[in-house]
């Protein structure tokens, strides 16, 4: 079994853990992106509800809010709390998402971009936080509006001095309303426009959690809501230094640094920790393999490759070859992950056509050209002894099935199993295999995103090119599997081996097709 590093080992035990306890299609490691979506929801028609009630003045800012917190406590106060814990929850899910891309191995090579762009996110999500206990107008706002002031003066590129605005008698509603707008509206249209550009090179973008997992997520950030309310400090007072403050340490964890330390020393480890992060993609540097390349005497244009492509890097366009299509795929190679996932999805990837040249697809991988899968499989087949044979199909990113490899158990290692056209499993049934299991990263978690899901919506005729009818379900299997999960498929490829000795012509007494 290949090495697997401890973070990455511990990280798929947790995993797995949550897809016995949630179910693949519910577990929330899955859904971290949709599930900060559906967070941002909760916080923006929060958010909207309180605005009604808020007034942006000076003087009436902790009034309305403590109206809303005690008077309407059976609304008001509930939506201020889910304000609250949304927020919190949103920044969980997000440091969780780039930990699970770390721990996984999914933020260098060709991801550099969305861990690159998924850095300054965070930040905007915190400051927006930042103002928004600011707002409040307590102790714990006044506390982070002196230290934000005290943080921006240190900058070269502010001219004068926010701090003094907080002298006693100088700071006015103007200054008060001024950081509302930005809270209310300029923040959150920046937001999701920083967001914008982090789903830039993906497709597909799924945006909305399972309905199960919002619902039971909305169900406890209800209940802790009701069991634990948002509530203020004291009113906040220019001529009192507070002796208590509760801080949330998702948004506020910086502030206790200018306890000890200057402004200047704070933004220092900031910005260091941030470029820190941004560089992580090239330390070290992650190759990708070559990008896919289109062979146009074999493509009619149809756009099946364009429509499955995990990431955006295949683009429908007008004939060149003055062939009789009308169009023609091109692949951006900037945006390729070399995946192969745009292979199994060209009809021309058909292992049984027959020609006196090598087989060609409209679509194919430099490194691993459709033709050679074929050649592999026929040489892994050929030296298949014995009963209930195998061909067990794997990827380069799941458990390593050359581990598997017996007398009646041939292996195929591809780079993804949605590079896998579904006329292959048929192939190899032909070529004289008993059964085709196939695995490869688990349920849901693809590390091409999609390739999993198009290869399952193949088999089941969903998706083209799909599975045709005529071949026997019963001899294919499909078990996924991390790499610590060996064990386990072991057990399910023994399983499906006894399956096919029990349902052989011989013990049946049938002619199979």
């Amino acid at each position: 079994m290949n090495s697997v590093n401890p973070i990455k080992r511990g990280y798929l035990y947790l995993e797995a853990w949550f897809n016995y306890s949630f179910g693949p299609e519910w577990n929330p490691l899955y859904h971290l992106g949709t599930l900060t979506f559906f967070f941002f929801w909760i916080v923006l028609v929060s958010g909207i509800y309180l605005f009604i009630f808020f007034d942006t003045s000076l003087g009436g800012a902790y009034a309305s809010v403590e109206y809303l917190t005690h008077e309407q406590w059976y609304l008001g106060g509930v939506m201020r709390s889910l304000h609250r814990y949304a927020s919190d929850a949103a920044i969980m899910t997000i440091l969780l998402h780039m930990f699970r891309e770390f721990a996984l191995d999914r933020y260098r090579g060709f991801r550099w971009y969305s861990w690159v762009t998924g850095v300054p996110t965070l930040w905007f999500v915190i400051t927006l936080g930042i103002t928004g206990y600011w707002l409040v107008w307590d102790e714990l706002g006044l506390y982070i509006a002196v230290l934000s002031s005290l943080l921006m003066d240190a900058l070269p590129i502010v001219s004068g001095s926010m701090a003094s605005n907080f002298l006693e008698g100088q700071l006015t509603d103007r200054f008060f309303t001024l950081m509302g707008f930005l809270h209310l509206l300029g923040q959150p249209v920046l937001l999701v426009f920083v967001l914008w550009i982090h789903v830039k090179r993906l497709s597909h973008v799924e945006i909305s959690a399972p309905r199960g997992l919002a619902i039971g997520s909305f169900l406890a950030l209800l209940a802790l809501s009701l069991a634990s309310p948002a509530v203020s400090h004291a009113p906040a007072d220019l001529r009192k230094v507070p002796a208590e403050l509760n801080l949330d340490w998702f948004y506020l964890n910086i502030y206790p640094l200018l306890d000890t330390l200057t402004a200047g020393q704070t933004w220092m480890i900031t910005i260091g920790i941030t470029f820190f992060l941004m560089l992580m993609p090239w330390l070290p540097r992650k190759k990708t393999g070559e990008a896919a390349k289109v062979h146009l005497d074999e493509c009619n244009g149809c756009g099946q490759c364009a429509v499955d492509c995990p990431f955006d890097a295949i683009r429908v366009q007008a004939r060149t070859d003055n062939a009789r299509w009308e169009f023609e795929v091109a692949v951006d190679d900037g945006l390729c992950a070399a995946c192969g996932i745009c292979v199994g999805s060209c009809h021309s990837s058909n292992p049984f056509r027959r020609s006196n040249k090598s087989l060609e697809t409209g679509i194919d991988m430099p490194q691993f050209p459709i033709d050679e899968v074929r050649t592999r499989t026929g040489e892994a087949l050929a030296e298949l002894q014995g009963d209930n044979t195998v061909l067990v199909i794997g990827c380069e990113h799941a458990l390593n099935v050359e581990q598997f490899k017996t007398q009646n158990v041939a292996v195929l290692n591809l780079i993804c199993t949605g590079m896998m056209p579904p006329t292959l499993v048929e192939y190899a049934l032909k070529q004289g295999a008993d059964g085709v299991f196939v695995t490869g990263c688990r349920k849901g978690d693809c590390y091409y995103r999609y390739g999993n899901v198009w290869m399952d919506k193949r088999f089941e005729g969903l998706r083209k090119p799909v599975l045709r009818e005529r071949a026997d379900r019963s001899r294919i299997r499909v078990y996924r599997a991390a790499e610590t999960d060996q064990k386990k498929l072991l057990k399910e490829l023994a399983d499906f081996q006894r399956h096919l000795a029990d349902t052989s012509p011989e013990k049946t007494g049938a002619n199979r097709a």
